[in-house]
């Protein structure tokens, strides 16, 4: 347990590193935003307990989390993070009522993802609105892994 306890920090900025790193022009030359770092260490814990056999966070399921679609049980409507936030996540977005969203990406909207209670209170929000439930550790950190990679 102690050696998950040290390793788990490690290894999730290693990976959020990899994935900033790896994504091209923008993050090449800057260090990860060390806000964002903490969020997806935590996030990785979190994972660690709900799931012992947790290894990393995946871009490519961030992004299947993003693009997919469900219907709504009572509304009977298709909702995904989309159907506000565009399928692309460095444009500008509208919720159902007009209002507009700066883009979901980091890369374009520098803060996201760096207040810890506005991350925790959008997840909320948004993920009872998709999914009718709340995302787990894991999906959180898949999704802004995903973002952190465009």
């Amino acid at each position: 347990m102690k050696i998950k306890n040290l390793f788990l920090p490690a290894l999730a900025a290693f990976f959020v590193f990899s994935v900033i790193s790896s994504s091209g022009a923008l993050y090449a030359e800057t260090k990860p935003n060390e806000k964002i770092t903490q969020l997806v260490q935590g996030y990785a814990k979190e994972a660690v307990a709900a799931d012992s056999g947790f290894k990393r966070f995946s871009a490519d399921e961030g992004r299947k989390l993003f693009t997919a679609s469900r219907m709504h049980s009572k509304k009977k409507e298709s909702r995904s993070c989309t159907t506000c936030h565009t399928k692309d996540p460095s444009r500008m977005g509208r919720t159902k009522v007009g209002k507009k969203i700066d883009p979901i990406s980091p890369a374009v909207t520098t803060d996201r993802f760096t207040d810890p209670k506005k991350v925790k209170k959008w997840f909320r929000r948004n993920c009872k609105w998709v999914l009718e439930r709340e995302c787990t550790p894991e999906e959180k950190g898949n999704y802004i892994t995903y973002m952190m990679s465009l």
